[in-house]
């Protein structure tokens, strides 16, 4: 009947509040401390708010005593670009492999998804104290061959693009592999095997065919590489070698800092994360509409 408003259930209320409570135990913090970033020169880390203004964050970019965080800033960009490469790329492979039937698949995709259920931090132990076997083995191989020299200025192999890098992968790797495996599972074959009647090459058929219809996923894939690398810290505490990422800073400050700007760098990284996402989506919506576009083209 027209104009009939339809009233809801007995349920939806308590429902509504129920998510409403969930929506502010998820955010509320992320809000908070966004909040109180802006606060007035006399502000302090709690409310009521005292003023509004840009003071703490111009405090931070002027420094947080011995800690560069422009440093750490870039540290972590960086490393979060190549793991989030490396993550693309492995994760991309593996998918491929795994099509064709690879012999001992099974227990190398349980190998690889094994680190996901063990305590990040007893992972980051052991890539430390494997790292320092190495450093170990290094230093006698030095001491056999008379290297003097360069037994001298040896510190470790310890760093942020080898165990660091290492630790991150363990993180980003699974997920990566997990959503490659799920996209190619439906992937339909008789695309690859349209473009082979036609004469294209299996390089052609990757570049040109499987590509294409698995780029926003690829894009997803890069998108938890980068997030979860940007975002960790309990991996990296051990694994990370004497340049801190800026998690490890950020943890470290918490301790040190008691002023509004440890709030101002907490929002920072979450525009960062942000920032990531919202290119994701924008990037998965373009290749989208490109791959319709061509479909409809020919």
């Amino acid at each position: 009947m027209a104009g009939t408003v339809k009233r809801r259930g007995r349920g939806f209320w308590p429902l509504a509040l129920i998510f409403g409570l969930y929506v502010l135990f998820l955010y509320g913090p992320v809000i908070t401390i966004f909040v109180l970033s802006f606060q007035g020169p006399d502000g302090g880390l709690t409310f009521p708010m005292q003023g509004a203004s840009v003071h703490w964050y111009q405090e931070l970019f002027k420094g947080l005593g011995v800690v560069d965080i422009g440093a750490a800033l870039r540290r972590s960009l960086a490393l979060g670009a190549v793991v989030m490469g490396l993550t693309v790329l492995i994760s991309l492979l593996a998918g491929l492999a795994f099509r064709k039937g690879l012999k001992g698949g099974g227990l190398l995709f349980y190998t690889s998804v094994a680190s996901l259920i063990m305590p990040s931090i007893i992972i980051s132990l052991g890539i430390g104290l494997q790292f320092r076997l190495f450093d170990g083995i290094v230093k006698g191989l030095l001491e056999r061959w008379e290297w003097t020299e360069l037994l001298e200025t040896y510190t470790t192999l310890m760093g942020l693009y080898t165990s660091g890098l290492g630790a991150h992968l363990t993180w980003t790797l699974p997920f990566g592999m997990l959503i490659m495996f799920a996209v190619f599972n439906r992937f339909n074959p008789a695309y690859e095997e349209a473009a082979r009647d036609l004469g294209a090459s299996p390089w052609q058929a990757l570049r040109h065919v499987v590509l294409p219809l698995i780029g926003p996923s690829l894009v997803g894939v890069g998108m938890f590489g980068f997030t979860l690398s940007w975002d960790e810290i309990a991996r990296s505490s051990q694994a990370i070698g004497d340049l801190n990422t800026l998690p490890l800073e950020l943890q470290g400050l918490t301790t040190t800092v008691t002023t509004p700007s440890i709030y101002a760098l907490g929002t920072l990284t979450t525009v960062v994360s942000l920032l990531v996402i919202f290119a994701t989506l924008a990037a998965v919506w373009l290749l989208r509409a490109r791959t319709a576009g061509t479909a409809r083209a020919h």
